[in-house]
């Protein structure tokens, strides 16, 4: 999904203000509801990051990182609020593109990029250029895919890679199909202190923090929706 910026000014203020989402925006007793034994979709992963939020609208949700050792789940990071979709989660199934919303479900990442140089990570680690982009064009034969336009066309109104919220990026494997207009772009990001156009938000430190953390051979996923629809 495309960043949704703030006017210079704004953004200055807030990044002076030290603004973030609030904590209480996050779902209440979330500790005992965020555990992957309750958790839905976690299959075979013994990493899970879960990004819960109170109901369909909220524009932020709290993540928790979670690490299966000898048989027990242990959370590792958070609670932390992070910022979504400017119109919340989408229900499951229902996400489309440029709707705003951030889609609810059980995903892998595919892999991790980034403006900056790779932090030490062990998923495969791409550098982002300014030549590089991602096509969101539901028409494109290259649709929800990263784009080297010095090579090939990124369609319609494509997103550039070389921005500073995408200083360190994990891409959340979302639409794999990519089946047209059901939503492009989905990330977990460096913050730009707002609400997003459908990715997850954190601070840098944090995104760095889970992105040196997460390991392939551990199959980690990452949860995300409203409480009553990834929880039992």
């Amino acid at each position: 999904m495309k960043l949704r910026l703030l006017p210079f000014a704004l953004v200055i203020c807030l990044l002076g203000a030290g603004a973030a989402p609030a904590a209480s925006a996050g779902p209440r007793h979330q500790a005992g509801h965020a555990l992957p034994t309750r958790l839905t979709g976690v299959h075979n992963a013994r990493q899970v990051i879960s990004v819960i939020s109170n109901g369909y609208g909220a524009t932020t949700a709290t993540v928790r990182a979670f690490a299966k050792r000898g048989g027990t789940w242990h959370q590792v990071f958070g609670p932390a609020s992070a910022w979504i979709g400017y119109a919340g989660f989408a229900p499951p199934g229902a996400k489309r593109e440029g709707d705003g919303r951030t889609p609810s479900g059980s995903y892998h990442f595919s892999y991790f990029f980034g403006t900056a140089p790779n932090p030490g990570v062990h998923f495969r680690w791409r550098h982002a250029h300014t030549y590089d982009y991602w096509d969101d064009d539901p028409a494109s034969p290259r649709y929800n895919t990263w784009v080297n336009t010095r090579r090939h066309s990124a369609g319609r109104s494509p997103e550039p890679l070389h921005v500073r919220p995408y200083r360190d990026v994990a891409v959340i494997d979302y639409n794999a199909a990519r089946t047209p207009d059901r939503g492009s772009a989905i990330f977990l990001h460096v913050t730009h202190h707002s609400a997003t156009n459908g990715c997850v938000s954190l601070p840098r430190h944090q995104v760095v923090r889970l992105l040196r953390w997460l390991r392939p051979s551990d199959h980690p996923r990452i949860i995300m929706g409203t409480a009553a629809t990834v929880t039992r």
